[in-house]
């Protein structure tokens, strides 16, 4: 599963966000923040522009480390355990999902997309930044369901209702579904959404009244938890990630 992750034929050089993505730093669009926020010189110099062009030759430090591209795309899937970050890093020195898939950041992996420090379930890891955009874009639509249980029982009204979308901050939420876990109490449901704002279903519900006490994601873009224990991981067959390299924008 290994290839060149700058294609050959950009010789223009390649812009600065996907330089440090590609060096495993980070996702592109996260790899843009860094660059804003001052923590990327180019040559010595400080740079803040995410599209400035880098060429070949030149030096790139983050956090004043010399990065470059890696040769080799690692994917991982992780079944994230509560009170874990969906970090590289922390600066409270709090455990990262780094920590449990590479300690020694010798992959140089980065989650795609996070899960909430007490949200568990499905994350995938990995140092492809061009995968990692397109799953993380919304045009993609990426489907993601989620196992939620609530403080109560949830009637089938209000089940309805969020179906119909429910008026939030950014818009109207609007979920693909929303249903019974057969052979669960009535207060677990399954939810299918695309939308990645941010705590969306913990709001979502909030805002019908209810309090969401459990939180597990168990399908991310066509993955499952199924032989993946709380707390594994494993890395992707080359089945999965040509599927996951398949996906379509909509």
């Amino acid at each position: 599963m290994s290839s060149e992750l700058i294609p050959e034929e950009e010789k223009s050089g390649y812009r600065l966000n996907k330089y440090i993505s590609h060096a495993g730093i980070a996702s592109r669009r996260k790899a843009g923040e860094l660059v804003k926020n001052g923590r990327v010189m180019v040559n010595g110099e400080l740079e803040k522009n995410p599209a400035v062009m880098v060429q070949e030759g030149d030096i790139v430090e983050f956090d004043g480390k010399v990065v470059k591209p890696v040769k080799e795309n690692y994917y991982i899937l992780l079944n994230k355990p509560k009170n874990v970050i969906s970090t590289t890093d922390d600066e409270r020195g709090r455990k990262t999902v780094i920590d449990l898939v590479d300690k020694d950041r010798k992959l140089g992996v980065y989650p795609v997309g996070r899960l909430d420090r007490n949200t568990t379930g499905l994350l995938l890891l990995t140092n492809d930044g061009d995968l990692s955009q397109k799953l993380t874009h919304p045009s993609f639509k990426v489907g993601k369901v989620y196992h939620v249980t609530l403080d109560r029982d949830i009637d089938e009204e209000t089940i309805l209702k969020i179906r119909s979308g429910v008026e939030l901050e950014e818009g109207i939420a609007v979920v693909d579904a929303l249903n019974y876990i057969i052979g669960t109490e009535k207060n677990q449901v399954a939810i299918e959404l695309h939308i990645g704002w941010n705590r969306i279903i913990r709001r979502l519900f909030e805002k019908m009244g209810y309090k969401v006490v459990k939180l597990d994601r168990v399908y991310f873009a066509g993955l499952t938890k199924k032989g993946l224990s709380r707390g594994w991981s494993r890395p992707l067959t080359r089945e999965e990630v040509t599927r996951l390299s398949t996906f379509q924008q909509l």
